[in-house]
């Protein structure tokens, strides 16, 4: 990882998406499924509605869910930008049980389309970067530990992952490295829980994540799904319908 400076940028791009209207929403509906034993992650699928200052600007449907010895965690968004332009990303994240990533793929379309692979072995993620009209781009990045969050822009299901690797019993604060795929940064975020929280006249369990750049609420239900995310900062609010 390269220092405070390349956090800084790559931290800077996730405040702009959440600041900016480069967020989304989404209808959803949940399903209540355990988790496999041994894994810190429970199954869900859903819909969130983002919002920037209390306006809807764009959808995302996500679905975390085990596969055979692995899980999946897929999500989908669909956006307009201030200016006008449509956008949208999907994401594909598979993960040890324990909350290691193994690989993922992303594409966004805009005008030009672009996407990336990414594996991810003994704690170095492996990028292959294609870019419209460019060849393709390879990158690696190091990491101190093989649990990365990974916290892509405009994937807002990502940060129930975060909220899932996330040592409950533990609590207090800790530190995660992060990986935002679409800027090709690593970075870090501290997680720390804030007990229970209040929105919307109802109660859940808190969780405070920190950059450098930013400060961001996650609510979340007794089994640690989603249900809202806020950073106060940006005015922006992604809700779960």
């Amino acid at each position: 990882m390269r220092g405070d400076s390349f956090r800084r940028t790559s931290f800077s791009a996730l405040g702009a998406l959440l600041a900016l209207a480069v967020v989304l929403g989404f209808s959803v509906y949940a399903v209540d499924k355990k988790a496999a034993p041994g894994s810190v992650f429970v199954a869900d699928k859903g819909k969130f509605n983002i919002l920037l200052d209390g306006a809807s600007i764009g959808r995302e449907e996500f679905e975390i869910e085990p596969s055979g010895a692995t899980w999946t965690a897929k999500g989908s968004t669909s956006m307009k930008t201030p200016d006008g332009k449509s956008a949208r990303v999907t994401g594909a994240l598979t993960l040890q049980p324990d909350g290691a990533p193994l690989s993922y793929d992303w594409a966004a379309q805009t005008d030009k389309s672009n996407s990336a692979h990414i594996l991810f072995v003994n704690g170095v993620a492996k990028t292959t970067l294609q870019m419209q009209g460019a060849a393709p781009y390879q990158q690696e990045n190091s990491f101190g530990s093989p649990i990365i969050a990974i916290l892509d822009n405009n994937l807002y299901h990502q940060f129930e992952l975060l909220a899932h690797i996330y040592d409950w019993n533990k609590k207090g604060a800790q530190t995660f490295p992060v990986l935002i795929p679409q800027e090709l940064t690593p970075g870090t975020i501290s997680v720390e829980s804030t007990g229970t929280a209040t929105a919307g006249g109802k109660s859940y369990e808190g969780l405070k994540a920190t950059t450098s750049d930013l400060e961001i609420l996650l609510y979340l239900d007794s089994a640690h799904k989603l249900i809202r995310l806020e950073v106060p900062s940006a005015k922006v609010a992604v809700v779960r319908e």
